[in-house]
């Protein structure tokens, strides 16, 4: 008879382990402490960094080429525009960074107006090749440089119905213009006219080479 109170002890006592057990349990589930959110907010704060190394040369090079591509539009649209319409449609280059196409004067109705990105301009980099131009035209010394019946420099370009490219003179425009980002050699772009024909190409110039290659 003496055994039940034994029994009955031994399981009251037996049961407080598992309720302050439970209680830790408890706690632990109620949230991070200061240390776990510190480790958590330091791992991200690596890894946003790391993302944003790698990914800001990827934009970078997004940039170039939306310039580039930005100037070429503005150039086939001048030509095409001049050839369907049978009017004379000018592209003027505007430093640093602002391209227009306008009808028949650099003054007349204005068809489009186009900036390239903020990092990005007319640039004629140092270090480009002076004695390899592309397609042969100019130096490398101006980064607008249309005109090179005239001595260069020029900035304005007049597309005729025939699909010809003149100066505001009325001579043929055989010229190049430089893209880059200032500071970045070998973000480097050109495009070249040429005024008998018409004809306009793209070039960048190759990494380590220095020399230019179409596009």
């Amino acid at each position: 008879m003496l055994k039940e109170p034994m029994n009955q002890t031994t399981s009251a006592h037996s049961s407080v382990p598992r309720q302050k057990a439970s209680g830790v349990a408890i706690r632990r589930q109620e949230g991070f402490s200061l240390l776990e959110m510190t480790i958590v907010l330091a791992i991200l704060l690596v890894g946003g960094s790391v993302l944003f190394v790698n990914f800001n040369p990827v934009m970078q090079n997004v940039h170039v080429a939306n310039a580039y591509d930005t100037a070429w539009s503005a150039l086939r649209r001048a030509h095409d525009e001049a050839m369907a319409e049978n009017r004379v449609y000018v592209v003027s280059f505007v430093a640093p960074r602002t391209v227009q196409v306008n009808q028949n004067t650099p003054a007349g109705p204005l068809l489009l107006a186009l900036n390239l990105p903020s990092d990005i301009s007319f640039d004629n980099e140092p270090g480009i090749p002076a004695a390899n131009p592309p397609a042969g035209f100019g130096a490398g010394a101006k980064a607008i440089d249309f005109d090179q019946c005239c001595g260069g420099g020029g900035t304005v370009i007049a597309f005729y119905p025939d699909g010809t490219a003149h100066d505001l003179a009325g001579n043929l425009n055989n010229g190049v213009v430089y893209i880059a980002r200032a500071g970045d050699l070998y973000s480097s772009r050109a495009i070249t006219l040429t005024g008998g024909t018409g004809r306009f190409r793209g070039w960048r110039l190759a990494n380590g080479a220095r020399n230019w290659t179409m596009l």
